[in-house]
């Protein structure tokens, strides 16, 4: 869930059972009302009275999570990125190779869920989701092994149980060839640790142009605000001051004068251009 979500719902969550908290409860029943209805009041509003604080609190705890895991991520591609060698992937921890390849999908237009697998060595660790299918991904950090057959095997007959249009199988390593032939014609892709890399890097320039695109309007914003830097005096070089004439046909209007007048009555001055 994106961290603003859990700020909007926790704004929510607290506007809504704040309402119920200071609600008036009668203390005595009037006429046709019923015991019960005056009970159940009570117990919404003393529910309300510690949700108001305790439910926004929860949400909002899921939003920093939320935002500490996507800095995260987002770390774990530019570390992957920047490293031409590969070693930052070979070295990569099972968890966060995890991670790397669940953002690296979500780069490419995947909604990603994070099933954490079986461990190290197991299991369907991500559900994609794109245009309205489902696909599995099985990743498999291994240094010097080669991912078998029997791995591909097994992410197939998942697919086929959960009814999914695809499936990838992700490694930092190789894959046999028997892996590679049973594979073909089965919409199973086989992604190793070269085409992982290759995948990070072709969406990158995406990601950096849309936050260059959105930080443009601030630095023209800035530059425009940015006042006129002084000019020199033509006379002697000096820095110009601002100063404003105070008789004459220019009476009242702004002008550049030499910084230097007191001392040696250097009468340069420049027209402040609007």
């Amino acid at each position: 869930m994106p961290w603003w979500v859990g700020v909007v719902l926790a704004v929510i969550a607290y506007a809504v059972l704040h309402r119920y908290a200071v609600m008036e409860v009668p203390t005595t029943l009037s006429a046709g009302q019923k015991g019960g209805d005056m009970l159940s009041a009570m117990v919404i509003k003393g529910l309300a009275v510690g949700g108001q604080y305790l439910v926004p609190f929860i949400l909002l705890a899921a939003a920093a999570a939320s935002a500490i895991g996507r800095r995260k991520r987002q770390g774990l591609i530019a570390e992957v990125g920047n490293d031409a060698t590969g070693a930052a992937l070979r070295t990569m921890g099972w968890r966060d190779f995890e991670l790397l390849v669940g953002e690296a999908f979500r780069l490419r237009g995947y909604a990603v869920t994070e099933l954490g697998g079986n461990g190290a060595d197991g299991g369907v660790d991500l559900t994609l989701t794109k245009g309205g299918e489902t696909f599995l991904v099985q990743c498999k950090r291994w240094k010097a092994f080669q991912v078998s057959v029997e791995v591909v095997r097994e992410l197939y007959g998942v697919m086929a149980a959960q009814g999914a249009a695809g499936g990838f199988v992700v490694t930092s390593g190789t894959f046999t060839e028997p892996a590679r032939n049973f594979a073909q014609g089965r919409n199973i892709e086989l992604i190793d640790g070269p085409a992982l890399k290759k995948m990070i890097d072709a969406a990158r320039p995406a990601v950096a142009d849309k936050e260059k695109a959105t930080s443009a309007p601030a630095a023209a914003a800035a530059a425009t605000a940015a006042p006129a830097a002084a000019p020199v005096c033509p006379l002697c070089g000096s820095p110009m001051v601002r100063r404003l004439a105070h008789r004459g046909a220019n009476a009242g209007k702004p002008f550049w004068g030499c910084s230097r007048y007191a001392q040696t009555k250097c009468g340069g001055t420049r027209a402040i251009e609007a």
